[in-house]
């Protein structure tokens, strides 16, 4: 457009000389017009210019913008070199002014701690090395740390008086330049540390963790140079606590014939050594030396056992320099228990183990160590979602374990209370738990959510769920399914299935799944009663009380438990006539004359005979017992 207003222009320019010489006007009009002529073409070139310089100034600040950035980006690559080059320091919390007079100390080299990803939080694997729980993160650069807990007061101590600390973990903070009495590659455990998950059971990959040694010494201070870190650390270290050994009395309640196994509390420096099957209490020399004992560490004392379970030796020892070192270091306590004796019957499986781990150990929330005599990886993966829930740390195998490991409070054996019940007690049971938290606590662990029974009539049309334990062997119901059919007839949904069948924690589950999606349970005395604990709370247990004197039996073993879960509970008591044994032995036999006769005689006898008896029930006798159970559904 410029070149044709050029163009347009100049045209105009000849005509006007042209017309001017044959006017032949004056010369100084004619230099006004050809002013006017340039000031009219320019005016029409300049709006071209402008629309240009409006789209090349937004180019122009963007170029700047990114030029200052460059600028500004190696800038802080220069003065992060020069503060790595410079070393920063800490600046204490009693330094009153901002001088940096600080004399310049060479770097001394790095140690190099190897440490799990736990790191305990006292841990006698340290020598001179104070750890600081409830510290977040400690910036070298500040005079407090950035979050502080319960160890702000040691935080403060490590700042003012100590070299600067590295942070190891959320949870730990360590005084740097310590010398490590361990054996190398020592594993430090920190318990602070909650495993939520399942998952944290499995062993966690070790790391080299670099921890500076520098000093760092606060102007004015430079003399504490030249005494040890070391020593300042172990004069502020809390003193361990007085080493105690305590255990039960084996005591009996009325009533009731088996005493309670031995129990043993240790607290202070206790070492615990699998591989010597012994558990060694550190007593100063101004104690009293323990008496040294043996016992087996299973919830039921019985002279059976003896050959099942292994024993652990309890000893101490005069000094640290005596008892064996250390190769882990925990921070939670530690709870040593067998699973030989009569485990993989479900009804000692709970009664034996299972129920006195849970009033044992639940209080410590999670966070206990678990060591297990008479090791059966079956059992271990059987009953895991229960062992998960109790302990967050996988259990450790009592019986090949080659470590020896190093507690402030360890108990061997397990508090137990009656079969399958939870009673009030001081000491046994200072928390107060019952068998109504035990089984909530079951429901949990299998993930079994029905936690009430139907209520007859409330909703139309819903039948209450029965399930009939069938059994194999011994004690079994001949007529099953004619009581199924009469159950049917009086109005119950019927489901029979056999306990205890399908291996590890998943038949465990696929059963306890089964039993809580009814509202009764019926079975012959026996083990499979003990599935009671999945019914939901206000369930019925019906159980069928074979001949020969077994009330003493069936009401300790399943009726007391049942009302202590708040279960209701209904018993029917057998006939002679409905048991095999009136096939099998004259009615002059003592077993009908005089059964209690059979039950002087010892377990055996009473096994042999009256334990291996079939029923077949009168179902017009039986009848009024399914009435009751109705019943008690309508409340």
């Amino acid at each position: 457009m410029a070149f044709v207003a050029q163009q347009h222009g100049g045209g105009r320019a000849v005509a006007m000389k042209a017309a001017a010489r044959e006017r032949k006007p004056r010369h100084s009009n004619g230099r006004v017009a050809a002013a006017a002529a340039a000031a009219k073409n320019l005016s029409k070139v300049e709006p071209g210019r402008h629309l240009a310089v409006v789209r090349l100034f937004p180019a122009c600040l963007l170029a700047l913008l990114i030029c200052l950035c460059v600028v500004k980006f190696f800038s802080s690559l220069s003065s992060q070199s020069q503060r790595i080059g410079t070393r920063s320091r800490m600046v204490s919390s009693w330094e009153g002014s901002a001088s940096t007079n600080v004399p310049r100390i060479p770097v001394a080299p790095l140690i190099m701690g190897r440490v799990d990803e736990d790191i305990s939080t006292r841990s006698p694997e340290l020598d001179h090395c104070m750890f600081v729980s409830g510290i977040s993160v400690l910036d070298h650069a500040n005079t407090s740390p950035v979050a502080s807990g319960s160890g702000a007061m040691q935080a403060k101590f490590l700042v003012e008086n100590l070299q600067r600390p590295w942070v190891l973990s959320l949870e730990t903070v360590v005084f740097p330049n310590a010398n490590l009495k361990g054996k190398p590659g020592s594993v430090f455990k920190n318990e602070n540390f909650k495993n939520g998950t399942d998952s944290e059971n499995k062993s966690r990959s070790e790391r080299q963790v670099a921890i500076s040694t520098e000093n760092d010494p606060p102007p004015g201070k430079e003399e504490s140079l030249t005494k040890s870190p070391q020593t300042a650390v172990s004069e502020s270290e809390a003193p361990k606590p007085r080493s105690k050994i305590s255990c039960d009395d084996k005591s009996k309640d009325e009533g009731f014939p088996y005493a309670r196994p031995i129990v043993c509390h240790m607290s202070g420096d206790v070492r615990v050594s699998p591989a010597t099957s012994s558990v060694i209490l550190t007593m100063p020399s101004q104690q009293a030396e323990a008496a040294p004992q043996r016992i087996r560490p299973y919830a039921r004392r019985d002279d059976f056992l003896l050959p099942l379970v292994r024993e652990v030796a309890i000893t101490s020892a005069a000094s640290e320099g005596d008892a064996p070192s250390c190769n882990v270091s925990h921070g939670v306590p530690a709870v040593i228990f067998s699973i030989g004796g009569y485990t993989g019957n479900f009804f000692h499986d709970m009664a034996d183990v299972l129920v006195p781990l849970y009033l044992t150990t639940f209080h410590f929330k999670g966070k206990v160590q678990l060591f297990v005599a008479n090791y059966k990886q079956w059992w271990i993966q059987k009953y895991k979602p229960v062992l998960r829930r109790l302990s967050h740390r996988a259990v450790v195998d009592f019986d090949s374990d080659g470590d020896v490991h190093c507690f402030d409070h360890v108990i061997v054996g397990l508090v137990r209370d009656r079969d399958l019940i939870l009673g009030q007690h001081p000491t046994r049971n200072p928390k107060g738990y019952t068998m109504v938290d035990f089984t909530r606590f079951l429901r949990h662990a299998y993930g079994l959510r029905r936690d009430k029974p139907m209520v007859l009539g409330e909703t139309s049309g819903e039948k209450p769920r029965m399930l009939i334990i069938s059994r194999r062997r011994t004690r079994k119901l001949l007529n099953l399914r004619q009581v199924a059919a009469m159950a049917r007839e009086l109005g119950f949904e019927v489901v029979v299935s056999e306990a205890g069948v399908g291996g590890g924690s998943g038949g465990v589950k696929r059963f306890a799944s089964a039993v809580n999606s009814c509202d009764v349970l019926v079975g012959v005395h026996g083990a499979g009663l003990t599935n009671q604990a999945f019914l939901p709370r206000g369930g019925v247990v019906v159980q069928i009380v074979p001949w020969g004197r077994m009330e003493w039996m069936a009401t300790n073993f399943y009726g007391a438990p049942a009302a202590a879960m708040e279960l209701r509970y209904v018993e029917y008591h057998v006939a002679a006539e409905e048991s095999s044994l009136a096939r099998r032995y004259p009615r002059e036999h003592a077993v009908f004359r005089d059964p209690m006769a059979i039950h002087g005689q010892g377990w055996k006898a009473l096994a042999d005979i009256v334990m291996t008896q079939d029923v077949k029930l009168n179902l017009r006798r039986f009848r009024p017992t399914l009435l009751r159970v109705l019943d008690l559904l309508q409340d």
